[in-house]
């Protein structure tokens, strides 16, 4: 079958993928809602980059290795959990921290997510979520497959197929952070923002704990 032919069935179902519950929704919605859509963008960014990279190396054949070898799967599933229990319990500490600081001191660091060093930091975080999730791996091995003809290279059509899935995940995420960024100001009191922390922090707590415990 032709790969234009097959590129609407691949669109739903990166539509479908992209709106499921999980690490990057949590990121995301967590930056845009207290920092803003400026500070979300590095999140998408760095998560689509880090998408990107599980799709090169699934073409390449490199996912499979990973997916295959015990070792790799589980240092990796265990080094994404303790990320993500990092980041979850980072906003229990400033959820509990935010009760006794000033409006001020909550204005610096909403200031200071919007730096250069905010910037990379943001990026980073994206990244390193996405590629230490070996969950990522063995889909992308379930997944590119199926939208390649037979006809076609791998590398090069899942190369391609990604730049797309990548477009469509970054136009999606970034209209959520957009979405979400225009009630910045509601989420942003000191209040809701000490609750929203908490929250968002249980979320990644329980998505890295499912992590860990998740077999292939």
């Amino acid at each position: 079958m032709d790969l234009l032919a097959l590129l609407p069935a691949f669109v739903a179902a990166v539509l479908l993928i992209s709106a499921s519950p999980g690490p990057a929704m949590a990121l995301i919605f967590r930056r845009a809602a207290l920092h803003g859509l400026r500070a979300a963008v590095p999140t998408v960014l760095g998560l689509e980059a880090g998408l990107y990279v599980w799709a090169l190396c699934a073409g390449a054949g490199l996912a499979a290795v990973v997916a295959a070898s015990q070792v790799a799967f589980v240092v990796l599933r265990i080094a994404g959990a303790v990320f993500l229990l990092y980041l979850g319990i980072k906003a229990w500490r400033t959820a509990w921290r935010s009760r006794t600081s000033s409006e001020v001191e909550e204005a610096a660091v909403v200031s200071s997510s919007l730096s250069g060093q905010g910037w990379w930091k943001a990026f980073g975080e994206g990244v390193v979520v996405m590629l230490a999730n070996p969950k990522a791996a063995v889909f992308m091995i379930a997944f590119y497959p199926q939208f390649v003809p037979a006809d076609r290279p791998l590398l090069a059509t899942t190369a391609l197929l990604a730049a797309v899935q990548v477009l469509i995940e970054t136009a999606f995420y970034l209209t959520l952070a957009v979405a979400v960024g225009r009630a910045g100001a509601w989420f942003r009191r000191p209040r809701i923002r000490r609750r929203l922390e908490a929250i968002s922090g249980s979320v990644l707590i329980a998505l890295g704990l499912r992590l860990a415990t998740t077999a292939r």
